[in-house]
């Protein structure tokens, strides 16, 4: 009598291999776009942060300086973050600008975000306009109502 030896192969074969690769590709698919979303709610609430901070740094400002407000953020005299997408927070001193100037942020219905000053982020796409409703404002991180809100300009 001969004896037949079986060897079983101790590895994946191609079947079992592409199902894997397969999976994996299924599952990186849905984790890269939450991770991305979760990333770009982070960005949003640092510069909601960061806004939030230099209102403050402005109202001791103006508690220093005969309610004056700064013409500039350099002004402050402390240090200014970039926002998170590596660009300059924006502000604009309504109050020295003086009426009908150019550059104050307005809402859908046209009328001024603010009073006393602008400050926002220009957001992730680094393109704004004046009035929130247009494209290009609505990813912007805004302060308006006089501070009351601070937020993307989509939601306000």
């Amino acid at each position: 009598m001969t004896e037949r030896r079986v060897s079983k192969s101790k590895g994946f074969g191609l079947l079992e291999l592409m199902i894997t690769l397969v999976v994996a590709a299924l599952l990186v698919s849905i984790a890269v776009p939450a991770y991305d979303n979760f990333a770009e709610r982070a960005k949003v609430a640092k510069a909601v942060g960061d806004i939030g901070t230099l209102a403050i740094e402005i109202g001791k400002f103006q508690l220093r300086n005969n309610n004056a407000l700064p013409n500039t953020l350099a002004e402050l005299g402390v240090d200014i973050p970039p926002d998170p997408w590596g660009r300059p927070y924006a502000y604009l001193n309504i109050v020295a600008a003086g009426p009908g100037v150019s550059g104050v942020r307005k809402d859908k219905n046209l009328n001024p975000l603010n009073t006393d000053f602008d400050l926002y982020s220009i957001g992730k796409d680094g393109f704004s306009s004046g009035p929130l409703s247009a494209k290009a404002s609505r990813d912007d991180i805004i302060r308006a109502n006089n501070g009351a809100y601070i937020g993307l300009g989509e939601d306000y």
